[in-house]
């Protein structure tokens, strides 16, 4: 059997995440794991905008200490790259205006040369990771980015609501990449996080084999049937994509109806102001009612704001998601399509005593390689899945629990006051 050609890009792997990789990785890519503890890699990398990357190791004793394990233990893996996406700015010029992130790194990984980076990148930057990283690691689930772009007249994109939610979501696509045992070793992700000049245009060619085995298989061959577990997963998939349809629907709805209802509460309140003006007797009870109704609109407020910046944007990233892993399966199901229509070219051959062409092993190979790392990116999602709809279902009884308590705290301060003044009349009666 041919070497398992999905790794060719990187021909590296995080020694901490060994545990979490497919055995054909793991045989391949373990003794380079093992000589990155005591030698650099010889690979010739370039910036996107044609300069050499500079390998020299950093002199500064800061430096060699922060090279250490950096000690942080999540789900019982020990992390060491820690990126995050942070101070937004807007920049206006005579061409265009956009936004930047500040993306800020730190590691104790020998590909880097420094252990900290702080770069800035706008949205098409990302866009060009993601691109890279599918072409170049066509076997794994790349996580999702959000949206580009939005309907004019709908929602501001240069608003810092909006930039919040997007920067929220780049943080997390970053994030995503750097726990990945594979994808985090990816040389264009090493370019994005510690160039300072991102130069697209040129790109880096860096494409595997196997990528390019993928990306040029043409329509030509068709698959008779997926495999049961993988007919499995898209089942779950259109499943998952429905329900999560329905939902964002839903919760759309609520937050329209919320707004238009928040609308009429504002006027509410002060109108109970002016009828306490002109009510000597009954201005306390009046008042009582319009500073309920204010406390009433900042809780709505409140929920209303946390379904539209924390939970839909959950709900739509994990609608991209599913598309992600739907063009997976698809590369899949193309590789094992050739497999099988050049193994049954073989088996109709009139000589059936001459060796399997090595070509044929080489693609029973890349059916393999694909297959384990679905299962392993899947298993991955699954449990990232898990975690994210735990936390989000949390945080919404939360915020919905604390905006009903703020109602009813609001309400039954009216109660004594409205029995003061029953009291007072009875007494003057």
């Amino acid at each position: 059997m041919a070497s398992c050609p999905c790794h060719w890009t990187s021909g590296k792997i995080n020694p901490h995440h060994l545990h979490n990789y497919p055995l054909c990785h793991t045989m391949i890519d373990l003794p380079h794991a093992i000589l990155l503890q005591g030698e650099r890699s010889s690979l010739d990398l370039s910036l996107p905008n044609g300069n050499a990357v500079d390998t020299s190791s950093p002199a500064s004793s800061s430096s060699l200490l922060n090279r250490l394990q950096l000690d942080d233990d999540l789900d019982g893996e020990t992390r060491d790259l820690f990126v995050t996406v942070d101070d937004p700015k807007k920049h206006v010029s005579t061409m265009e205006t956009y936004i930047t992130y500040r993306v800020s790194t730190k590691t104790t990984r020998t590909e880097f040369d420094l252990p900290e980076y702080s770069v800035r990148r706008r949205y098409q930057d990302f866009d060009w990771l993601r691109s890279k990283l599918e072409d170049s690691q066509p076997t794994h689930l790349i996580p999702p980015l959000p949206e580009k772009f939005v309907m004019k007249g709908v929602v501001d994109r240069f608003s810092e609501e909006f930039v919040e939610t997007r920067r929220k979501a780049l943080d997390k696509f970053l994030k995503r990449v750097a726990d990945h045992p594979v994808l985090s070793f990816n040389e264009h992700f090493n370019v994005f996080l510690s160039a300072k000049d991102l130069n697209k245009r040129q790109g880096l060619a860096l494409l595997s084999k196997m990528g390019e085995s993928v990306k040029y298989v043409t329509g030509g061959y068709k698959l008779r049937a997926r495999p049961i577990e993988f007919a499995a997963m898209g089942e779950y998939l259109d499943i998952f994509t429905q329900k999560l349809g329905t939902i964002d629907r839903i919760a759309q709805r609520i937050i329209k109806e919320q707004s238009e209802y928040l609308v009429e509460l504002r006027e509410y309140s002060p109108v109970y102001s002016s009828w306490a003006s002109s009510e000597e007797e009954l201005q306390e009870p009046l008042d009582g009612v319009a500073a309920c109704m204010a406390n009433c609109c900042s809780g709505l407020e409140e929920l209303t704001e946390e379904m539209s910046e924390d939970f839909l944007p959950v709900l739509r990233e994990y609608i991209l998601y599913v598309e992600s892993m739907k063009n997976v399966l698809k590369k899949r199901d193309q590789v094992q399509a050739e497999y099988e229509t050049k193994l049954e070219a073989v088996a109709f051959r009139e000589d059936r005593k001459t060796p399997v062409p090595t070509d044929v092993e080489k693609c029973q190979d890349r059916v393999e390689c694909f297959n384990a790392d679905l299962k392993a990116d899947w298993d991955r999602w699954q449990n990232n899945k898990r975690q994210d709809f735990r936390q989000l279902l949390t945080g919404m009884a939360d915020k919905n629990i604390q905006y009903y308590e703020k109602c009813l705290a609001a309400w039954e301060s009216l109660i004594p006051l409205l029995q003061d003044k029953q009291e007072a009349r009875a007494d003057t009666n």
